[in-house]
């Protein structure tokens, strides 16, 4: 990796856990990753509890949009975070692939989704660790 590492989240829908974790990791990273999220099979609009949860912590993802996970996208980024989405995700060689089991937000109130939120959080600092990438908040 040279320059700015890119970090690809990708989820089934796109409209839960790969926002977060988009949204968690700008707000810890600021311009020092490039940050992109998409889905195998795209909701039409983010999980409104996601929306909520991420509005505690003061982060606004209400203008977000799910995206459609393309081959390009994987291959134009570093590191590539799958959270279950299974085999849909393309395989590249050169690329840092890991996948979070965290539970799916789809369906879950508020309450539910914090801790998977937090869970996220956790490991983006990790991962921020790892990248030798300071966090800024």
């Amino acid at each position: 990796m040279s320059g700015v590492p890119v970090v690809l989240f990708v989820c089934v829908h796109n409209a839960g856990r790969s926002q977060m974790a988009a949204a968690l990791l700008t707000r810890l990273a600021g311009d020092r990753v490039a940050v992109r999220s998409a889905g195998s099979m795209p909701a039409d609009a983010v999980n409104p509890a996601v929306v909520a949860a991420m509005r505690e912590i003061g982060i606004d993802i209400s203008a977000e949009t799910p995206k459609i996970l393309t081959s390009d996208a994987v291959r134009t980024s570093d590191v590539v975070i799958t959270m279950g989405c299974g085999d849909a995700c393309p395989v590249f060689p050169g690329k840092r692939y890991l996948d979070w089991n965290l539970d799916d937000p789809a369906g879950q109130g508020v309450e539910a989704v914090r801790p998977i939120r937090d869970e996220i959080e956790r490991r983006i600092r990790g991962l921020l660790a790892e990248l030798g990438i300071a966090v800024t908040t």
